[in-house]
Formats: structure tokens, C-alpha cells, sequence
């Protein structure tokens, strides 16, 4: 885990765990209200047509 504390850097941290340090700031933004509607309206069609491939219809 990265903690700003250590005796090491941010850049040092990132390195001796393999990850790169825009990882360690990086901040997930929340899913809005249209993209949910839109991700279960898209699970339901599939859950209705599971062999559909995207060229279907």
C-alpha cells in the first residue's frame, strides 16, 4: 500500500510495487444515472438474446 509517510517516494512505492504512479492518484469517478439505464437496458437485451453477436440486428 502507498502511504505518503514513508521513507521512500510516491515514484519509489509505485515502482516497488509495479504500478504506475497515475495509479496511485488516480480517483474513480461514479457511474452517472443514463450510463446505469443504458448498462441494464443493454443486460437485459443480452440476458433475452445470449447468442446475439453486436451484428445481429
Amino acid at each position: 500500500m502507498i502511504t505518503l509517510s514513508e521513507k521512500l517516494s510516491i515514484s519509489r512505492q509505485a515502482i516497488v510495487l509495479g504500478i504506475s504512479r497515475g495509479r496511485v492518484y488516480y480517483q474513480p469517478r461514479p457511474v452517472s444515472d443514463a450510463d446505469l439505464k443504458l448498462m441494464h437496458r443493454i443486460d437485459k437485451l443480452h440476458m433475452g438474446f445470449p447468442f446475439a453477436g453486436s451484428r445481429m440486428f
